[in-house]
């Protein structure tokens, strides 16, 4: 039986190349865009997720067409007005970059998560994943940046809370550098300190989250927040040229902040 995923942003850059890799590996696969496009081997659905009406109908769709909702993959995204403000400090940047950042780059992922878990927790199975960022752990970009982040850190911790003992788990991933298409249109040997050679392709992504998902253990992930590098290397993944992506968990500072570690447990208890 064939399992379906919904992919959120699947058009391009990460979601287009977890929405690949996961067709490859056989799942069903929905992606969501403003435009209605998707990788080969997919069904593109149009949404725009500031619209909760066209959100629930985009999960209705699945649930008439399959048998069910397997796994979630939230990556929708939106940049702020001139990307390249990232490197303008917050009282220099419009109020409004808060519609792109926080509303699509955390509120929708909430919705999402909310229909999914509706469709998972009926069937007593599922993963929902969250693309989150290093940028939970130290600076990266934007104030509003991190604050979306961390948001769907602490999401995917308390829905994890809520989905225990039900089948289903929700977790959110850090990605490290991602070598999307137009990072290396650029012609760069590296980025904000990170090398590309050591980066990860977005297709690597895809096949983590599949590994993550066929994981008998799966359940002792949820509502942790997880490195995809490091996953990759637990699971053996590489990159589409035999590479393995390096963790950045050291330059960020440390692990993840759900679950606490170990030792910050034991300084509360």
């Amino acid at each position: 039986m064939s399992r379906t995923a919904l992919v959120t942003g699947g058009s391009r850059g990460v979601g287009q190349g977890v929405a690949t890799a996961l067709a490859v590996a056989g799942w069903t696969v929905y992606v969501t865009s403003r435009q209605g496009t998707g990788p080969d081997g997919t069904i593109a659905v149009a949404c725009d997720h500031t619209d909760d009406d066209a959100v629930a109908e985009v999960f209705a769709r699945v649930e008439r067409d399959t048998d069910g909702l397997d796994l979630l993959v939230n990556n929708a995204w939106a940049a702020p007005r001139g990307f390249g403000g990232f490197s303008d400090r917050f009282w220099e940047r419009p109020v409004d970059d808060w519609d792109t950042l926080i509303d699509v780059g955390l509120r929708a992922h909430y919705v999402a998560s909310v229909h999914a878990a509706r469709m998972m927790v009926a069937r007593g199975s599922g993963l929902i994943t969250s693309i989150s960022s290093f940028g939970s752990r130290g600076h990266l970009h934007s104030v509003l940046y991190g604050m979306s982040k961390s948001g769907l850190d602490k999401m995917s911790f308390d829905m994890g809370h809520e989905l225990s003992g039900t089948g289903v788990t929700a977790v959110s991933l850090w990605l490290g550098l991602i070598r999307t298409e137009l990072l290396l249109s650029l012609g760069i040997d590296e980025f904000a300190g990170f090398s590309l050679q050591r980066a990860e392709d977005p297709e690597f992504v895809g096949r983590v989250i599949d590994a993550l998902a066929g994981d008998p253990d799966l359940d002792d992930h949820n509502g942790h927040t997880l490195v995809t590098a490091e996953l990759g290397a637990r699971y053996g993944l590489i990159n589409n040229d035999g590479t393995a992506p390096d963790s950045h968990r050291e330059a960020f500072g440390g692990g993840p902040l759900f679950p606490p570690t170990a030792a910050a447990a034991e300084s509360l208890g």
